[in-house]
């Protein structure tokens, strides 16, 4: 190929600073497929420098490029190895700038997807030790995206993550909660029917409490992870959770379980009625159902 790649590839670095937004995602494409195809003709070094000149796109408008991005450092990932190019995503979760971090995050979960995660855990979960609040957040969001993308692969991974997942769901900031719930949610998803019930029951002990919280973010991420544990752990288990409040004096407990009763009686309406509780007939009405009652 005429220029050829370890030579195209340095003249292309100059090019991802354009200002022009469709030059920019063209040419973090264009290296994108180098580095997919053609990595074995550029040293590690120059793919390093391209890395960090990768960090600044993620701080463009566009989300085209953005993305481009990120995929790139999966590429990258692949062709060098995790390790130098983790090193420079964990530093980039310091910074102040949201976006920045997200894409981060995404793309720490794409490096983790690409070359297996027990390459990238060991330094995310160390990273997570740093006593800082954007650090921290930006690990569990890793987490939570890694879970998604690497579905029942988790199985694998998710007795490693407990301890860290029940420091966050204890943790006094909201956010910290409100990611780990989006975390154990991807998690149950992933390993529905693999045989890590003890697993899910435990987080879902973690997770309950903060059902009556007030922030709509962390709510919506905490009933999340109770649908994914319904699905792992079958409705019966977050049925015997929620009967205890469903007819609780305070109006106010009332109306969370009555909530999550019916979230779940629209995910498993079928299954539920096997697990309604036995009443006693009474002289005008018959609860109990017989046919419930045989064993073969």
């Amino acid at each position: 190929m005429t220029p050829p790649i370890k030579e195209l590839l340095p003249r292309l670095t100059p090019v991802l600073k354009n200002r022009h937004e469709k030059v920019q995602e063209q040419s973090i494409d264009l290296v994108g497929r180098i580095a997919d195809r053609g990595a074995s003709f550029v040293p590690a070094r120059e793919w390093m420098r391209i890395c960090f000149e990768l960090l600044e796109m993620l701080k463009a408008h566009k989300k085209a490029i953005r993305r481009a991005a990120v995929n790139t450092f999966g590429y990258i990932a692949k062709a060098i190895g995790p390790q130098d190019v983790l090193v420079t995503l964990l530093n980039n979760l310091k910074v102040q700038e949201r976006q920045n971090r997200v894409c981060t995050t995404v793309a720490i979960a794409i490096v983790a997807e690409t070359c297996a995660p027990f390459t990238v855990l060991p330094a995310l979960m160390n990273e997570y030790r740093t006593p800082e609040l954007n650090v921290q957040n930006g690990v569990l969001k890793a987490l939570s995206f890694m879970f998604e993308y690497i579905g029942e692969m988790g199985k694998d991974y998710i007795y490693a993550v407990a301890p860290l997942l029940e420091d966050a769901l204890m943790d006094r900031d909201l956010v910290h909660r409100q990611t780990a719930a989006a975390v154990c949610s991807h998690i149950a998803l992933g390993v529905a029917g693999l045989g890590c019930e003890d697993a899910i029951t435990h987080l879902l002990n973690y997770v309950w409490p903060n059902i009556f919280e007030v922030s709509p973010h962390l709510v919506n991420g905490v009933m999340g992870a109770i649908d994914g544990c319904r699905l792992a752990l079958g409705p019966c288990v977050v049925m015997s959770y929620t009967l205890q409040g469903l007819f609780h004096p305070a109006r106010k407990v009332r109306e969370t379980y009555w909530k999550v009763y019916n979230n779940l009686y629209i995910g498993a309406q079928d299954s539920l009625v096997a697990f309604y509780p036995a009443l006693e007939d009474d002289e005008k009405n018959t609860y109990r159902r017989q046919e419930l009652d045989l064993v073969i």
